[in-house]
């Protein structure tokens, strides 16, 4: 099941009224995990963000640059953890089991995400979901950042997505989500690169979480370039989105097309 939650005016994320139910502190432990290649210049800023109430903060650091040193210099407490193999799904994996709070909360560490947005999935969690997603694609949410090649590739994975699974999310490739510790094992991980989000996605519908979308706002990268591929982690996703699915393809993507396109009458399709 996905539930869109209702829009929330981005003028005020910074600063949610104090009367606004997911400003309140959080009932749950939440474990924050950032994944970091290279974030030397970004990873103080997205720190010093961290709400108060966040438990603990977790960073899996596979960098060459002076991340780790600037992360603990602006945050003394935070815990950090080292990543077998090289990918930000390693990371996150690494991150997840290092994990004690009952929440789990994943975000990026170029300052594309703001951590004051943080109670607002933990205020869903709290209050009967499982699987909470960012989307940039709802009312209330946006993107500052993002580039057509981008937009366009989500689009289409993002069909495909619906296609197969039959529900009718509205952003796939968006790496802020959250969720209760205790489903860690029926998400069952293994993706080693960004394709992670998608599986992430594709095993809290196969587990049969219940899911929502909050509204997110993704800002620019505060410096340095993206690690991303967008063709390359493209294709990714799509063959993690397609190999979830117990029974493959399926036609449903082709027919999903094919529906936007009518045929003449007398045309004859098949599926595969």
């Amino acid at each position: 099941m996905i539930e869109r939650t209702p829009a929330i005016d981005p003028d005020s994320r910074s600063a949610p009224p104090p009367d606004h139910r997911s400003s309140r502190p959080p009932k749950s432990a939440v474990s924050l995990v950032i994944p970091a290649r290279n974030e030397a210049r970004n990873i103080a800023w997205v720190l010093e963000q961290i709400p108060e109430s966040i438990t603990e903060v977790i960073l899996v650091d596979d960098s060459t640059d002076a991340t780790l040193i600037t992360a603990r210099s602006s945050r003394p407490d935070i815990r950090v953890v080292s990543q077998q193999g090289i990918g930000k799904g390693c990371a996150l994996r690494a991150g997840f089991l290092a994990a004690t709070g009952d929440v789990i909360v994943m975000m990026d560490a170029d300052g594309s995400m703001s951590p004051q947005e943080i109670s607002h999935y933990v205020h869903f969690l709290e209050n009967g979901y499982d699987f909470v997603k960012g989307s940039r694609f709802i009312g209330g949410g946006g993107s500052l950042d993002i580039t057509r090649i981008r937009r366009w590739g989500n689009r289409f994975l993002l069909m495909a997505f619906n296609a197969i699974y039959h529900t009718r999310l509205t952003d796939l490739c968006y790496g802020y989500c959250a969720f209760h510790r205790r489903y860690l094992e029926h998400l069952n991980l293994c993706a080693t690169g960004f394709e992670i989000e998608a599986e992430m996605t594709v095993r809290a519908m196969q587990a049969g979480l219940r899911i929502a979308e909050v509204p997110s706002l993704e800002l620019p990268r505060r410096a340095g370039q993206s690690n991303l591929r967008a063709i390359h982690d493209g294709t990714r996703v799509l063959r993690t989105v397609m190999r979830g699915h117990r029974t493959g393809l399926s036609g449903r993507v082709v027919q999903a097309t094919l529906n936007r396109h009518p045929a003449p009458p007398d045309a004859v399709m098949g599926s595969s």
